[in-house]
């Protein structure tokens, strides 16, 4: 199993930035990436972080946040810039395993504000 806590949103202008965290605890993730889901919206991908450093990006989201990874501290992080009210959602980690097995995190609420 992997357990999975992120940490870094909150309140902010439109225009400010935000870093997010997620931790993972338990086993090693091959892939470790960024969600999003707005009320009333379905979750969407965002970013995703390979064990190699290798990364993807939604196209909505290039040029204004940014994916890094830790592989020591087993940290995937996400640089938030240039934020808009309708980044506004609650924002999930996403883990995969080397056998594709996935779990989420509980979520970390941002908040834009105009």
């Amino acid at each position: 199993h992997v357990y999975l806590v992120e940490s870094g949103g909150g309140l902010v202008q439109a225009g400010g930035s935000l870093r997010l965290s997620c931790v993972a605890s338990g086993n090693n993730c091959s892939t470790m990436g960024w969600h999003r889901q707005a009320p009333g919206k379905s979750r969407e991908f965002l970013a995703e972080s390979a064990w190699d450093g290798s990364t993807n990006y939604a196209d909505s989201v290039k040029g204004r946040f940014t994916i890094s990874r830790d592989n020591a501290k087993s940290t995937v992080y996400l640089q938030l810039d240039s934020l808009k009210p309708e980044d506004t959602a609650v924002y999930y980690c996403k883990g995969r395993t080397w056998f594709w097995d996935t779990y989420w995190g509980q979520g970390t609420q941002v908040t834009v504000s105009s």
